[in-house]
């Protein structure tokens, strides 16, 4: 048996994906909305692509297996947005806008504006340790993985940097007149 070609290859499969194009996007449209629909076709004519070897070779077995694919790529686009979803939900919860947080808590809204704008002025490797640790509840095990560094480096990276956030906190209170719960001094000193 000799090797099939380049040509070939292709030739068999505009052959297949001139067959199952409609009625997989058929399948697609009456479950899901059109931008959708197109993704999910397009993933679908890949894996086509890269398992056409595997493909049946009678026409009336390649819709139905092409359907399968492209029910299975449906239900993982439909898990990945409900994921999205709710981590939008959790970083609303966890990080709410402003707008929100003043008609929560206005007393805390202040705090909450302080802490961001110190953020600001942290390096941005220290203000996302930060927020692992105080918004994703990451501790320093956790952290070390995320980074890629050891369990102890992590857990001084961490210190160091809540020291950083502190010393910002301190300008901000300093600077905007608020009074910032540490119990201490304008210039640091308890």
């Amino acid at each position: 048996m000799r090797p099939v070609t380049d040509a070939e290859r292709e030739q068999r499969f505009r052959a297949i994906a001139e067959l199952v194009l409609e009625p997989a996007r058929r399948y697609l449209l009456r479950r899901t909305d059109a931008a959708t629909a197109d993704d999910v076709l397009s993933e679908t004519l890949l894996v086509c692509w890269r398992r056409l070897d595997e493909l049946p070779t009678v026409p009336e077995e390649t819709v139905p297996w092409a359907i399968v694919v492209a029910r299975n790529l449906l239900a993982n686009a439909q898990r990945g947005e409900r994921r999205r979803a709710r981590v939008v939900g959790k970083v609303i919860a966890l990080d709410a806008p402003a707008s929100v947080v003043d008609d929560v808590d206005p007393d805390g809204a202040a705090d909450v504006d302080l802490v961001r704008e110190a953020l600001t002025q942290l390096r941005s490797e220290d203000a996302e340790l930060l927020r692992l640790w105080a918004w994703d509840g990451l501790e320093s095990p956790q952290l070390a993985i995320v980074l890629g560094i050891s369990s102890n480096a992590a857990a001084i990276r961490l210190h160091r940097a809540k020291a950083r956030l502190r010393e910002e906190l301190l300008k901000a209170k300093g600077a905007s007149g608020h009074g910032w719960r540490d119990g201490g001094s304008t210039d640091g000193r308890r």
